[in-house]
């Protein structure tokens, strides 16, 4: 079995975006705590045109590059069209996609166990706030 891969998209209203990311990203890889699969950038200019970068085509986007390993081809068009549905003019947003290398160990023991993997989700961060509220409470 594979470890769970993770998708997230990350909003930039006023498309300030900085390498501080990758910085955090790329720890993450050197600790095998994830594996990074692929990275786009799409941004919405001011007259509504939508433009997608590769991590190859902005300079924004070089700490990208400095990752181990190979990044992109997973992000698909269909992905992209539905991040850039909901930019705003003049906004851009960051699509992640990364392999939870840390759970291999379990997703292992699942399987040797006789189960399945059959679903996983990210809790939204409202929710997990009301999530410590309760255990803040309780503790």
């Amino acid at each position: 079995m594979a470890a769970p891969l993770e998708y997230v998209i990350v909003g930039f209203p006023e498309n300030n975006f900085t390498g501080e990311i990758a910085e955090e990203l790329a720890k993450l890889v050197d600790s095998g705590t994830i594996r990074l699969i692929d990275v786009v950038f799409v941004s919405r200019g001011d007259d509504g045109s939508v433009l997608v970068i590769e991590v190859d085509e902005d300079e924004r986007l070089n700490a990208f590059l400095e990752i181990e390993g190979e990044i992109g081809g997973v992000i698909s068009q269909e992905d992209i069209e539905h991040a850039a549905a909901a930019i705003e003019n003049g906004a851009s947003v960051l699509l992640i996609m990364w392999e939870d290398t840390w759970a291999s160990p379990v997703v292992d023991a699942i399987a040797r166990a006789g189960g399945e993997l059959i679903e996983g989700a990210r809790i939204p961060a409202e929710l997990a706030a009301m999530v410590d509220n309760v255990l803040a409470e309780a503790g």
